[in-house]
């Protein structure tokens, strides 16, 4: 049960900066009262604006700011749910939005939307159609329960009867169907992808299995052509070989020939210098008259006996250098055979390295071909059947998550049916409706007007008089359409208390008696009020001050003084 205690407002509509408060539980049954533009209905706005941001009358949340300050309009509200202690405040400029629970402020982090749905599902329970067909009944933008379209009447029912939830899980449901139908088609793809992978795994076992033989048979015949290979190559190896150990026989007397070959080189060269020598004696005598030592004179005799002398021993040098030519020619032959020895030695060594080097680069081809057979004999297939048996062990895994899916989507389904508005929802409504029909007829003969007024279970009326002809609501007058008003009002506030569900304490009636009841309808209404009264807070709004002062436990007056609304002292 929501328990109201205390309402209050400034700067609110034609109020002022200072605090207008309202005590909610003070008194039973309160009549408020004044002229035409004093104020009388804001409590009214102030409610419904601090519970759920909207004026109960067809205003915006901007025109209720006082037009004259135009600033700081807050509205707080206090009331009591259990053991609970609750109070709201909100406003504008600054905007304001508070929720107070037993003095703590509430988490202001989330959207103020989000604060909003708190404020109305988590604590109150009741939305904001259900407050006006509970809470206050209004003459001016008050839509009677009979006037609202058939979506908005279900809501006010399932409000009542605390059924709400239905729907709130019903679209949960939706939701989760909507997921899981997502999650089975993704568990479908992936029983379609992995299918996939175990047939290319089980195509790429046999691919290997065939490749690893016929790679093993290929790499055996390279090396059978490769060792044949170097079996050539190891004979030609051993040819050149043993030729070029018989060319180093051959240039072993190397040495001793070039030795005697140097030395009578060497003596050539001697008596080519001694030769140009005497020449260059003759030379001097021939064109000198001194001694070249001593610097004294000779005579033509002594130059003549040098030249003589000089001559004899070049011709004995020349004898000589032809010899030692003949001897030097001799010599160079053999010389001359050790050079070509040589350079066929060279041309041999070259030959037994490029030999030796294809014999080695063919031996590692075929030491690494060797490698990969050990490799590809030793290398177990199991491995890759290995993978497809545990692709087959995630397929069942997979399998077991779809047929979850598939059962839960089977519950949900089955679920859905039960939520429909043709299911448990309307079985508990089924239940209902002749509580609600019984309670609307005796509200309505308690106010003498006696017909059989009926709901069925989609809303709709069936009102029948004495005489069994059929009418409905807009049949009537307003008198009597604000008859029917007032009893599914009470039915509902009779129905909540029932239930517990949106039941409270507060009943707020604005000009309910100005306009559409006559005194014996007014007198059969204060029997009802009267009958509220114990457990209730009731506050009617009205022109009719003489008629009714005497008839309330208390009185509020509202005035207007110097242009802003106040509560008569």
């Amino acid at each position: 049960m929501i328990y109201f205690k205390t309402i209050r407002w400034k700067n609110f509509l034609s109020y002022g900066n200072h605090w207008t408060e309202i005590e909610l539980d003070a008194n039973k049954s309160s009549l408020i009262i004044g002229e035409n533009g004093a104020g009388k209905s804001t409590v009214l706005d102030a409610l419904t604006f601090v519970l759920y941001n909207k004026p109960f009358r067809k205003v915006t949340v901007q025109q209720l700011i006082n037009s004259i300050n135009n600033n700081h309009m807050e509205v707080e509200c206090e009331f009591a749910i259990g053991q609970n202690n609750y109070k709201i405040c909100r406003g504008q400029k600054p905007r304001i939005f508070e929720v107070w629970q037993n003095g703590n402020l509430l988490n202001q982090e989330a959207h103020a939307k989000d604060y909003q749905e708190v404020l109305e599902k988590q604590i109150l329970k009741l939305n904001h159609k259900s407050f006006c067909q509970v809470v206050v009944l209004g003459s001016s933008s008050f839509i009677p329960f009979m006037q609202l379209p058939t979506n908005h009447r279900k809501e006010v029912i399932e409000d009542l009867l605390d059924i709400g939830i239905f729907s709130i899980m019903g679209s949960l449901l939706k939701d989760k169907a909507s997921e899981n139908r997502k999650r089975l088609s993704e568990t479908s793809n992936q029983i379609m992808l992995l299918e996939e992978r175990i047939k290319m795994q089980q195509d790429y076992v046999k691919r290997i299995v065939q490749q690893k033989d016929e790679l093993i048979e290929e790499k055996k015949n390279s090396i059978e052509k490769l060792t044949n290979d170097n079996g050539i190559l190891e004979l030609n190896l051993k040819d050149k070989e043993d030729e070029l150990v018989k060319l180093r026989e051959e240039v072993e007397e190397e040495e001793a020939v070039r030795k005697k070959l140097n030395k009578l080189n060497n003596l050539d060269s001697k008596i080519g210098d001694k030769v140009k020598r005497l020449k260059k004696e003759i030379e001097f005598f021939e064109s000198h008259d001194n001694c070249p030592k001593c610097y004294r004179p000779l005579d033509d005799e002594t130059k003549a006996h040098n030249i003589e002398n000089n001559k004899d021993s070049i011709k004995e040098c020349e004898e000589g250098f032809e010899k030692l030519e003949d001897e030097i020619n001799a010599e160079q032959a053999p010389v001359n055979h050790m050079i070509e020895v040589w350079k066929t030695i060279d041309k041999v060594n070259t030959a037994i390295n490029t030999y030796k080097s294809e014999i080695n680069a063919n031996q590692s081809v075929i030491d690494s071909m060797q490698k990969d057979i050990d490799k590809e004999a030793k290398e177990d297939v199991n491995v890759e059947k290995v993978k497809i048996k545990e692709m087959n062990q995630d397929m069942i895994e997979i399998q077991n998550v779809k047929k979850d899916q598939s059962d839960e989507q089977e519950i949900i389904t089955v679920a859905t049916n039960l939520l429909r508005d043709t299911g448990i929802k309307s079985r508990i409504i089924k239940q209902y409706i002749p509580v609600i029909n019984k309670l609307v007829n005796k509200y309505l003969a308690a106010m003498d007007f006696f017909v059989q007024f009926d709901l069925d279970e989609n809303f709709n009326e069936v009102i029948k008089s004495r005489w069994r002809d059929e009418f409905n609501y807009h049949s009537f007058s307003e008198g009597e359409k604000m008859r029917i008003d007032l009893s599914l009002l009470f039915t509902w506030r009779a129905i909540a208390k029932l239930k517990n569900s949106a039941s409270t304490n507060l009943l707020i009636m604005d000009e309910v008696f100005d306009s559409s009841l006559d005194t014996q309808g007014t007198d059969e209404f204060l029997k009802i009020i009267n009958d509220l009264t114990a457990d209730s807070n009731i506050f009617i709004i009205s022109h009719k001050t003489d008629q009714l002062v005497d008839k309330f436990n208390s009185v509020i007056r509202f005035e207007k003084h110097q242009n802003f609304s106040r509560v008569a002292a």
